[in-house]
């Protein structure tokens, strides 16, 4: 019974994603946008704001080394708390009509702010080192958040769609009941990547940064 529960939950994400494949591949591509401007800005810094973020990186990887060990309780309320106002965002992003430019906004920095993340890590250890700090810090915390957040963004897009194709107030209503849902589904997964950035995350990070 668990085994067809799962099997049915499984069918309905994928036909979610079928079917709003190309709102996917736009709220993707934003991100992806963003991504890629955040590499950008990093490589086309001044030498002087280079030289900062490295020693600003270096500097972080030294006390971490140093740290035995990590409270992560106030780190996690933090994450939290920072999740729970994007995810909030997103949401009323999604109920207004004019707001599909601010979700739209929103995940092209969210982007931004991956990519430049991963750029100064490259660009302070190296880009092997870089690369693997980025996957042990960032990763699988990762693996849950992009995915949630452009869910969001594309249940954002659905809403403003459906609001412009019938403005009955029931159908108004219904829809945004719906992305409501979908929005607090997505705010759970949301909150379960905060845990694992900064339980598990942080606790790989912990035994592996020796090697930086």
């Amino acid at each position: 019974m668990k085994t067809k529960n799962i099997s049915n939950f499984k069918q309905i994400i994928i036909t979610y994603i079928v079917s709003n494949s190309k709102k996917y591949i736009l709220v993707t591509l934003i991100f992806l946008i963003g991504i890629f401007a955040g590499v950008i800005i990093v490589n086309n810094s001044p030498q002087d704001t280079t030289s900062q973020i490295s020693n600003y990186i270096l500097d972080f990887v030294d006390k971490f080394k140093m740290t035995e060990k990590i409270d992560t309780g106030e780190l996690i309320i933090t994450s939290i708390r920072n999740n729970i106002l994007l995810a909030c965002l997103l949401w009323f992003a999604g109920t207004t009509v004019i707001g599909i430019p601010l979700a739209f906004i929103i995940l092209f920095f969210r982007g931004l702010s991956l990519g430049y993340t991963i750029s100064a890590f490259t660009f302070a250890l190296g880009t092997v080192k870089g690369i693997i700090f980025s996957i042990l810090s960032l990763s699988l915390q990762n693996i849950l958040f992009i995915p949630a957040i452009l869910t969001i963004g594309v249940s954002s897009i659905k809403l403003y769609k459906s609001i412009l194709k019938d403005r009955r107030k029931e159908n108004i209503k219904l829809e945004i009941i719906r992305h409501t849902i979908i929005s607090g589904i997505m705010l759970a997964i949301i909150i379960l990547s905060s845990f694992i950035e900064n339980a598990v995350s942080f606790t790989i990070l912990q035994k592996m940064i020796k090697y930086f």
